[in-house]
C-alpha cells in the first residue's frame, strides 16, 4: 500500500547551526557521514534524516546520502527528521532503506533553485512510498544487512587502494612544493644556476614589473612573512612569498538575473565547472552581457579561476583557464586570479593550490555564514607560497602532469570497480523491494 510521508510520519526541521555546535554527549547529524556532537538533543527517536540542500553546491541538485539515527540526537538546521508515527506500521530502518534506494527519483527530483538548490519540506511531505506488511519490512531489513556485509567486504580492498592513490597524489604535490620532486639528474638537465634568475631575483623582477604597469596592490595589505610562519625548508635558490606579491589582481565574478541567461550568450563558468584543477565545459550556462561587462569579466588564457563560495571541503578549488575557441566569463561564486608572468607561472601556482597544506589553510581561514563557506581576496593574498625559478617551475609542472595522469588512470580503474560493485548491490537491494 502507498502512503504520503505526511500521512504516516512527522517531519521536523533541524534546529542546530552546524558550525556552532557546542560539543557534548549527543550526536549531531549533519550532511557528512561523520557525526559531530552537541550539548543538547532535539530528538529521542528512530529517525530518517533527509538533507534539505544540495550536497554539491551552486546550481546542481544532488543528495549523497539519507541518514539513519537512533536515540537522543541533535540535528543540523539544513536537514530534517522524518519519524514514523507508528513503528508497528512503518519501521524507521525500512523507511531509511527505501528513501536511500530511491532518493534520485523521490527526493533529488524535487530540489529547486538556481543558486542555492534546496528540497522544500512541503514537497517532501507529499512523497509517496510503498509500505508492505510489517513482517515483510523486517525481511527486507535482514536482506539488506546481508547485502551490506557483502558490500563492505568488497569495498574494503577498493577503499584501501583508492586511499593509497589519494595519498600518492598528495605526496607528489608535497614533494613538488618542497623542491624534492626533481632528481639531481633532472636538475642537472637545466641550465647552471648562474645562468637563470633565482626565486629571490624573480620576486624582485615581479615587484618592479607591477610598479611599472601600475598594478600595485594597495588593498588588502600583504603582511611581512614571519619566521614562525614558514612550514618547511625549500632550496636555497627558491623564495618564500605571499601569493599577493606575485598577483596582479583577484576579482569576484558577475551576478546577473536569471532572465539574462540565454542559449546564445557567452559561456559563464560556475563552481561546478572547476574540477580537480581543470575547467570542464559540461553543463555550462550562457549569459547575455554588454561590452563593458564582457571586458570586466572576460577570462584570459592562464588566468586561474578560484571557487570562493562552496562547502568546507570544496571552497578554494581552482583551475587554469585554457583556450576553448570562444570567450569565457565567470560567475560570482568564483574569483579570477591573474598572476604576474602568468604564462610562465600559472601551472605551478595551480598545482600549489591543490596541495593539502593550502587546503588546510582555506579550511582554517574560511568564513561561514548561512551554511555557506567563503574565502576572499585577503585570504588568497596572504597565502604563503614557495617560489622557484621559472625553469624549475616549468620542469616541475611537466613532471607533475605526467604523474597526475598516471594517478588518474589508476583511480579511474578503481572507480570502475567500485561502480560495478555498487550497481550489483543496488540491484540486490532493489530486488528486495520487488519481491
Amino acid at each position: 500500500m502507498k502512503y504520503k510521508l505526511k500521512e504516516i510520519c512527522s517531519i521536523t526541521k533541524g534546529a542546530t547551526g552546524i558550525m556552532k555546535a557546542a560539543g557534548g554527549k549527543y550526536p549531531l547529524v549533519a550532511l557528512s557521514n561523520t557525526r559531530r556532537s552537541h550539548n543538547e538533543f532535539q530528538f529521542d527517536a528512530n529517525a530518517v534524516i533527509v538533507p534539505l540542500i544540495s550536497s554539491t553546491g551552486h546550481g546542481h541538485a544532488s543528495m549523497k546520502r539519507v541518514h539513519y539515527q537512533e536515540g537522543k540526537f541533535a540535528l543540523g538546521n539544513i536537514l530534517c527528521a522524518v519519524i514514523p508515527k507508528d513503528e508497528k506500521q512503518l519501521n524507521a530502518k525500512y523507511l531509511h532503506l527505501y528513501l536511500q534506494q530511491f532518493k534520485e527519483t523521490l527526493l533529488v527530483s524535487l530540489m529547486k533553485g538556481a543558486a542555492n538548490v534546496s528540497l522544500p519540506m512541503n514537497k517532501l511531505a507529499d512523497v509517496e512510498i510503498e509500505v508492505p506488511g510489517f513482517e515483510r519490512q523486517l525481511e527486507i531489513i535482514a536482506l539488506e544487512d546481508k547485502a551490506a556485509e557483502l558490500k563492505n567486504e568488497l569495498e574494503e580492498k577498493l577503499f584501501l587502494q583508492d586511499g593509497d592513490v589519494t595519498k600518492l597524489h598528495q605526496s607528489f604535490l608535497r614533494e613538488a612544493m618542497q623542491g624534492k620532486l626533481l632528481s639531481e639528474s633532472e636538475l642537472a638537465g637545466l641550465k647552471d644556476e648562474q645562468d637563470y634568475e633565482t626565486g629571490q631575483q624573480l620576486l624582485e623582477r615581479i615587484k618592479k614589473e607591477k610598479n611599472l604597469t601600475n598594478h600595485k596592490i594597495k588593498k588588502p595589505l600583504i603582511p611581512t612573512i614571519k619566521d614562525e610562519e614558514i612550514p618547511f625548508d625549500i632550496p636555497e635558490n627558491w623564495q618564500w612569498c605571499k601569493l599577493g606579491e606575485i598577483t596582479l589582481a583577484a576579482n569576484n565574478g558577475l551576478y546577473k538575473h536569471e532572465s539574462f541567461y540565454k542559449d546564445s550568450g557567452f559561456i559563464s563558468l560556475r563552481m561546478f565547472n572547476i574540477q580537480e584543477g581543470k575547467i570542464v565545459t559540461e553543463k555550462v550556462r550562457r549569459v547575455v552581457l554588454d561590452e563593458k561587462e564582457l571586458r570586466t569579466y572576460l577570462l584570459e588564457k592562464n588566468d586561474i579561476l578560484v571557487n570562493r563560495v562552496n562547502s568546507i571541503d570544496l571552497v578554494g578549488k581552482s583551475a587554469i583557464v585554457k583556450e576553448i575557441g570562444e570567450p569565457l566569463v565567470y560567475e560570482s561564486m568564483n574569483m579570477r586570479l591573474r598572476l604576474a608572468f602568468k604564462n610562465e607561472m600559472a601551472g605551478f601556482v595551480n598545482y600549489l593550490l591543490l596541495e593539502k597544506r593550502v587546503r588546510d589553510y582555506f579550511y582554517s581561514s574560511a568564513k561561514i555564514a548561512n551554511g555557506q563557506v567563503s574565502i576572499n581576496q585577503t585570504q588568497l593574498f596572504e597565502l604563503l607560497i614557495p617560489l622557484p625559478p621559472i625553469p624549475e617551475q616549468s620542469r616541475i609542472v611537466k613532471k607533475l602532469t605526467e604523474l597526475m595522469k598516471l594517478c588518474d588512470e589508476l583511480q579511474a580503474s578503481i572507480q570502475a570497480s567500485k561502480t560495478e560493485n555498487e550497481k550489483f548491490i543496488a540491484r540486490c537491494i532493489e530486488g528486495c523491494f520487488k519481491k
